[in-house]
Formats: structure tokens, C-alpha cells, sequence
């Protein structure tokens, strides 16, 4: 696989307010709530997006409703888990390529 760029970065928290203190007070980083709740910042160098998923947002976009199921583990979506115990998004987004002449972007 040849990865060309991190489309995006965006733990999932338990607690918005403090891990935008976190990231934005401690770190300097710049952070504009999208949504409520919802902080990103799309300006970063080497990074498509940063963004900060509170977990019941991640909850509903997962199981329908902004409870964290009991009987999993927190945060289980469909990436995988690093060693290090990040969670990781694979996609292919093709809207975030430049369009080429040898054919059309697939995932490998």
C-alpha cells in the first residue's frame, strides 16, 4: 500500500471540554467547533483533518443512539486499534486526490 498523505486525524473522547483544553490550551493547536461539540481544524501540515469525535456522537453514528453500549469495549467502530492504542480509519477518498491519467484511484 502507498499511503500519500493522512487524510485525517480524530480521536474519539469521553470529555469535549477537556480534550479540547487538551489539545487546543496545552498543544497551541487552533480548534473551530463544526458542530456542537464537534472541534476540528483542517489546516494543519501533513493532515487532511483534525478533529476531536466526542463519543456519543460517535455512539450515534455507530449504533443510533448517543449511549455508549455497556457490553463494549470504548471506542469499538469498525478500525482498527493500534498497538499503541490509537484508533485507525482506512479509506479511500478519492475526492481528495488529484485526478490522473493512469486510471481511476482503487483501494489495495
Amino acid at each position: 500500500m502507498k499511503i500519500s498523505f493522512v487524510a485525517g486525524f480524530g480521536p474519539i473522547v469521553r470529555d469535549p471540554d477537556q480534550s479540547r483544553g487538551f489539545w487546543q490550551r496545552d498543544l497551541g493547536m487552533t480548534l473551530e467547533e463544526a458542530a456542537p461539540s464537534y472541534v476540528t481544524n483542517d489546516d494543519l501540515e501533513g493532515v487532511r483533518a483534525f478533529a476531536l469525535w466526542p463519543l456519543t456522537h460517535a455512539a450515534e453514528a455507530t449504533f443510533g443512539t448517543d449511549t455508549w453500549p455497556a457490553d463494549l469495549p470504548v471506542p469499538t467502530t469498525s478500525h482498527p486499534l493500534s498497538p499503541e492504542g490509537i484508533l485507525v480509519g482506512i479509506a479511500c477518498t478519492p475526492w481528495m486526490h488529484e485526478p490522473t491519467t493512469d486510471g481511476p484511484i482503487t483501494e489495495s
